[in-house]
């Protein structure tokens, strides 16, 4: 890394680090409400902001190799900034396309072709951000075993919703309770399913992402002002009263039912391996 990389970084260290609160996104110790949309798409961009600098604007290309929910750095106004550079490696150079080496990150936020091979490249983090993206708009961890089976990787419980536009709503964190753009939701969850493409090519570069963002905290079409949200809305509170049923004298829990968010896993992994 250069000396104005490092630079950089360690100022936006020092300085947050000065605040008299520094919140890791996902620890809601001192939240006494779940993030509003507006907060979570601003914390989104700033983040994105972050990574596309790295990639773009760096004198030389940084990967950041470790993005996620808590090494996002929010001051007193949700203004984000990138923290831990510790895994961070120079990006490739000339005609190389990736850099080679020990995979090492977080499970759960690391780009599959990264855990399978070892090439890391600019396209790994936006893999990540992808991740964090889905965890803002769910209310949910990237890894979460106390979830049903099927749900324990939040990837890939998203996949079948993330590419079809009337299921979509199924992502969205249920304590959000339709105070979101729909407009705003609908290019989030697409710019997700991009940013999680298996082909890392097909991935936009972090540019892009903040260009999709930038929009999104302003949009005010909010979904609970919509009769079709109403109607879905009580349709799936029918459904959950259907589907619960009694299981050894209790009620069983429905996947469907609003789950109360966690704080994000903050472990490094070195090398990756799953959490306990």
């Amino acid at each position: 890394m250069s000396d104005e990389q490092q630079g950089y970084m360690s100022r936006q260290e020092q300085n947050y680090r000065l605040l008299r609160k520094i919140y890791p996104l996902g620890i809601q110790d001192d939240w006494s409400l779940p993030l509003p949309w507006s907060i979570r798409m601003k914390i989104a961009l700033g983040a994105a902001k972050g990574l596309a600098f790295l990639h773009e604007e760096a004198e030389r290309p940084v990967i950041y190799r470790d993005f996620k929910t808590s090494n996002i750095l929010l001051d007193a106004d949700y203004n984000a900034k990138l923290s831990d550079f510790g895994l961070a490696k120079d990006g490739p150079e000339g005609d190389k396309t990736h850099v080679s080496t020990r995979v090492m990150g977080t499970y759960g936020y690391a780009a599959p072709e990264y855990v399978m091979t070892g090439h890391l490249t600019a396209k790994s983090d936006v893999y990540s951000f992808g991740v964090v993206l889905l965890e803002m708009l769910t209310g949910r961890r990237s890894m979460d075993k106390s979830r049903p089976n099927g749900e324990h990787n939040l990837v890939e419980w998203a996949r079948p919703y993330l590419g079809e536009r009337r299921r979509f709503y199924r992502l969205l964190d249920p304590s959000l309770e339709g105070r979101f753009s729909i407009k705003g939701a609908q290019k989030a969850v697409q710019l997700a399913a991009l940013c999680l493409s298996r082909d890392a090519k097909a991935r936009p570069l972090m540019s892009e992402v903040v260009e999709a963002l930038e929009p999104l905290p302003n949009l005010k079409d909010m979904a609970c002002s919509s009769s079709y949200f109403q109607a879905m809305h009580s349709e799936r509170a029918a459904a959950r009263m259907q589907v619960g049923s009694l299981k050894n004298g209790q009620p069983t829990r429905s996947p469907a039912l609003p789950y109360r968010r966690q704080a994000s896993p903050n472990q490094h992994i070195q090398p990756l391996r799953s959490p306990k």
